[in-house]
């Protein structure tokens, strides 16, 4: 029975993995609350968006993807590589973001375009009685041969 209950608690930290990003696509700051470990646990959230410095605790986290989902006019992800590992309580989600994004028009260019970008993440959940919430989100630039050589 084991086996069918890891195969099950890895279904379900990907799904929740998976809520994510579509709280991120639809830019729902209700969905992208639920995905969140709440404040009232023992643990203290920390999320690390590409470039920025580590945010600590639910009320600055969520502040800044309201700050990100209002001022991105659309985003769509492909995640690639995805691992997941389950400890306990605790799992590991490691992935590669491959993203598509919204660029707004300019003066110079009044058709707005697509841009893609692609980043690698880890994400960590934990177990909670309302199911695996996320207490770690950290991703990173990937650089490709064009960013090295500019």
């Amino acid at each position: 029975m084991t086996g069918q209950t890891d195969q099950a608690d890895a279904e379900a930290v990907r799904a929740a993995n998976s809520a994510l990003y579509d709280a991120f696509e639809t830019g729902d700051i209700d969905l992208m609350t639920a995905v969140w470990l709440d404040d009232t646990a023992a643990e203290t959230v920390t999320c690390v968006h590409p470039g920025w410095a580590p945010l600590h605790g639910t009320g600055p986290v969520l502040r800044s993807w309201s700050m990100i989902m209002a001022n991105t006019s659309y985003i769509q992800f492909v995640l690639t590589d995805v691992t997941v590992s389950v400890t306990g309580d605790t799992a590991v989600v490691t992935c590669g973001e491959n993203m598509l994004t919204g660029m707004p028009s300019t003066p110079a260019d009044p058709t707005p375009g697509l841009a893609g970008g692609r980043a690698v993440a880890t994400n960590v959940f934990r177990r909670t009685p309302s199911g695996w919430r996320l207490w770690v989100h950290h991703a990173s630039p990937v650089l490709t041969t064009q960013d090295a050589d500019g």
